[in-house]
Parts: structure tokens; C-alpha cells; sequence
């Protein structure tokens, strides 16, 4: 009876913000700084009962991130039977704003745990179990600031779902928007919660990844930057958006920075990302050290036939044909076809023949950010060079990507049309990335009609290796033409 009075008394005095205390706070940054054990030993001296619900979140976070970045199965186990107690123990609470929040929260955490763990169909059920809960939340108590973080996400999530999964979600009865989300995200930011460095981080991920506003993202992860120049989380994703960006050489800065901060989880992704920055600049051994070293940590199969491929390609690039090839054989039997990387070096491995030098050095130039030897890489290409079709799309193809990356927009708009014009209906993603970005430069331009119609073009294109991100981007950025009344 006194333990329960007690929880009545902490729940009647609901947070409505969510402002940790100081140990709280320092806690929480030591989980956002990939550093669980060092957390988990400041939330063991944590044991005011006032914040028993924030201790409650942080710790699940903690277990989050850490299988997240680790793909352990062990540690997978152990969140999965703290999930459960831990819903026993607010199943026994009085309902109330933070009750609904938590079992969201938890179960959202949850799921995505399940996703990275490649049990999609368990994951599901997580997130429509959180989505149910985000909604009671919002209806019983609109004033409840942290909720906005995770309805924020599921709206996301669900709004930028692609095409083959939607009628599931739409089965389950979710719906959801990607501006929604963000709205919700970005109040979040604004707030004075303690969740709103976590709101920030999510807030800048969509902007790059979901909406392709590179640009805008980077920018933002820099001004994060400021306030927490050495968190390895916001390192992390500054550096994803800088490379999507096409700012290899400022990202090469960054993971020097990282380099200084080992501490905490060992993140062997991040050795991915800077063979790609290398194979990029043009610093082919040393990407092939980045590769190597990436396979050699990462437990999960994603990226692995991609990481192989791209050595093959290192060596292709540095003249040693023999070595090329073999690697080339090599990641025909390694890794599996399940990220985008890895379906598009699938792609190329069934080909069997490793492509024209002088494109791809345009290409890994051009998404590098060095534009000048991007141009200099396809003035040396002479049209009898070009054997094959696909060659010859692609040579326009990337001198689209090049005049689009460099501002010249009219020169884009008619490389982009030439290249869905020459690809038919061959399955490569020339034409259906060429309509999506006509798109984004259609909404820029304010021609609303004009980027619905090459949106919903990127979309109907049915095969080919870049599917599900495209799809993802195309749905997105029709949602975001739908909040402009009057327009479309």
C-alpha cells in the first residue's frame, strides 16, 4: 500500500517536459555518447524514485543504441526479458501521460531492435503496438511534450514506407506523414525537454536520408556540433550527411576528430564510411585498409558484398588486374543481398565484368565533392569508348549528377531527360534517381504540378537496385507537396 501511494504521488506530479537532473542528464549524454557501460554505472548510483520513469527510458535507450551499433544476439536476449519487466512494472501503474509514453517508447525501441535483428514480422507488430499507444497518448493528454519524439518518428517511419510494404501498414490500420513527423520532432527541439538533443539528431537523419535536403542537414549537424563537439553519436550522423553531401574532404576532418574518442562502443561501420570517403578522394590503398578493417569487426552480413566489390574496384582503379578480379569473385560468395549497397554490387557481380574506369572515376569524384576532377574525368571519355548502352546512359547520367551538384540547373534538366530517355525499360536506376531529383528541382523551382509528376515517375519504375530508397524519397516528397495547399 505504501509503495503504491508512493507511485501515485511521483505520477501526480507528472513531468510534462521531461527535464532531467543533472546525474540524470550526464547519464543520458554518456548513452548518446556510445558509452553503455559507462551509463549504465551513473544510472546504478541513480536511485531517487522521482526518477524511476526517466531512469526507466534512459536504461532502455542505453540497451537500444548498443544493440543497434553491436548486432548482438546475447544483448538482444537481455533487452528482450528487461522489456518484459519493465512492462509488467507500468502495466501496474495508474494510467497517465508518462505510463502511455513508456510502453510507446519501449516498444518502438523494440522494434527496431527487431528490424536490425532481421525479424521484420515481429517488428511490425512492435511498432503498431507503439503507434496505438502514441495515439491514446496524443488524444488523453495533448500538453505531454516527450510524446512528440515518438510519434514523430512512427509518423516517419510509416509515411515514407515503401510502396511493396504500405498495404500491410495500411491493413494494420497505421498512417502515417513524413512532415508530421518532422513537425513533431522539430516542436520537440524547441522545447526545453531534456529529449531535445535526441529530437535534434532525428530531426537532421530525416532531413538528409528521407527528404534529401543534404545540405540543410549537414549545416544543422555542424551547429550541433558546437554544443557537443565530441559526442561520437552526432559525430556519427555529421559525417553521414557531410559525405551524403558530397563533402569527403570535410568529412575526413571529422573522423579524425572521432579518431581522438575511442572510447564506448566500437563503431566498425564508421570504417565503412571512411573507405568510401577514401575510394572517393582517390586514396585507393588506403581505402582498401578502411575496407578491410570494416570486415573484420562488423558482425552483420549488410555491406559485406558491397565492401568487397568496392576493394575490387580499388584495385581496378590502380591498374592491378589480377587482384581486381579476384576480389570481384570474392564477393560474389560473400555477404547477402539485403542493403542497397549490397543489391547494387549484386547487380554489377551478375554482369561479370567490372565497368569503365573513366566513369566511375567521374562517379566517386562527383559524389566526393571534387567536382573539377569529376569534369575532367568525362571530357576524357571519347564517344567510341562507350561499348555498351548502359555505358552510354550512364555517361549522361553523370553528367547530370555533375551539373546538378554544381548549381547548373539547365544543363542537369537535360542530361536527367536525356538519361531517362536512353534507359527504357532496362532496370537500372539512371532513370527512376533522374526523375526523383527532376522532382526535387521542380519543388524548388515552385513548379508543384511540374514535381508531382516526376515524383509519382520515380515511382513507377518496378525493378531495379535502388528501389526501396527511391520509393522512400519519391513518397516522402509527395507528402511534403501535399501540405501546400492549393498547389497540386
Amino acid at each position: 500500500m505504501a509503495c503504491f501511494f508512493l507511485i501515485s504521488l511521483t505520477l501526480s506530479a507528472t513531468d510534462r517536459i521531461w527535464q532531467f537532473s543533472p546525474e540524470m542528464q550526464k547519464a543520458y549524454l554518456l548513452v548518446l555518447n556510445l558509452q553503455p557501460e559507462l551509463a549504465l554505472a551513473q544510472l546504478n548510483r541513480i536511485n531517487t524514485k522521482s526518477e524511476e520513469l526517466h531512469k526507466m527510458y534512459v536504461l532502455s535507450l542505453n540497451e537500444t543504441i548498443d544493440i543497434l551499433v553491436t548486432e548482438d544476439q546475447k544483448r538482444m536476449d537481455q533487452f528482450e526479458a528487461h522489456f518484459k519487466q519493465r512492462q509488467q512494472y507500468l502495466e501496474d501503474l495508474p494510467m497517465g501521460p508518462e505510463k502511455l509514453f513508456l510502453q510507446a517508447e519501449l516498444n518502438l525501441q523494440r522494434g527496431f531492435n527487431l528490424i536490425n535483428m532481421s525479424q521484420e514480422f515481429n517488428a511490425v507488430f512492435a511498432v503498431r503496438k507503439a503507434y496505438n499507444l502514441v495515439q491514446e497518448c496524443q488524444k488523453t493528454y495533448p500538453d505531454f511534450v516527450p510524446i512528440k519524439k515518438t510519434s514523430g518518428v512512427i509518423q516517419v517511419m510509416v509515411g515514407s514506407i515503401p510502396d511493396k510494404f504500405a498495404w500491410f501498414m495500411s491493413l494494420l490500420g497505421m498512417r502515417g506523414q513524413v512532415t508530421t513527423g518532422q513537425k513533431y520532432l522539430s516542436e520537440l527541439r524547441s522545447s526545453k525537454s531534456s529529449l531535445n538533443l535526441e529530437a535534434t539528431i532525428l530531426f537532421y537523419t530525416i532531413k538528409g536520408f528521407i527528404n534529401q535536403h543534404f545540405s540543410e542537414a549537414a549545416e544543422g549537424m555542424k551547429e550541433c556540433l558546437k554544443e557537443q563537439p565530441d559526442n561520437r553519436l552526432v559525430l556519427f550522423i555529421a559525417i553521414n550527411m557531410l559525405m551524403k553531401d558530397s563533402q569527403a574532404e570535410n568529412t575526413l576532418e571529422l573522423f579524425n576528430v572521432l579518431d581522438k574518442h575511442p572510447q564506448g562502443l566500437q563503431m566498425y561501420y564508421v570504417e565503412y564510411l571512411r573507405a568510401e570517403a577514401l575510394l572517393q578522394k582517390g586514396e585507393y590503398q588506403k581505402a582498401i585498409v578502411a575496407y578491410q578493417k570494416f570486415q573484420k569487426g562488423y558482425k552483420s552480413s549488410s555491406y559485406l558484398k558491397d565492401s568487397y566489390y568496392k576493394i575490387s574496384l580499388c584495385y581496378w582503379l590502380m591498374g592491378e588486374e589480377t587482384q581486381a578480379k579476384s576480389f570481384f569473385e570474392k564477393a560474389k560468395v560473400s555477404g547477402k543481398a539485403n542493403a542497397e549497397p549490397d543489391k547494387y554490387a549484386a547487380k554489377q557481380l551478375e554482369e561479370g565484368k567490372l565497368p569503365n574506369t573513366k566513369i566511375l572515376k567521374a562517379r566517386l569524384f562527383t559524389d566526393g565533392g571534387y567536382y573539377d576532377h569529376a569534369a575532367s574525368a568525362l571530357k576524357s571519355i571519347a564517344p567510341g569508348e562507350l561499348k555498351s548502352s548502359k555505358e552510354q546512359t550512364e555517361f549522361y547520367y553523370r553528367k547530370a549528377r555533375l551539373a546538378h551538384k554544381m548549381n547548373d540547373i539547365p544543363s542537369a534538366k537535360t542530361f536527367y531527360l536525356q538519361a531517362i530517355s536512353m534507359t527504357k525499360d532496362n532496370p537500372w536506376y539512371f532513370a527512376p534517381n533522374s526523375a526523383l531529383q527532376l522532382g526535387y528541382i521542380a519543388q524548388e523551382q515552385k513548379d508543384y504540378v511540374g514535381a508531382k509528376k516526376y515524383f509519382e515517375q520515380a515511382l513507377s519504375y518496378k525493378k531495379h537496385e535502388y528501389k526501396d530508397g527511391i520509393d522512400s524519397k519519391a513518397k516522402a516528397a509527395l507528402d511534403q507537396l501535399k501540405s501546400i495547399k492549393g498547389k497540386v
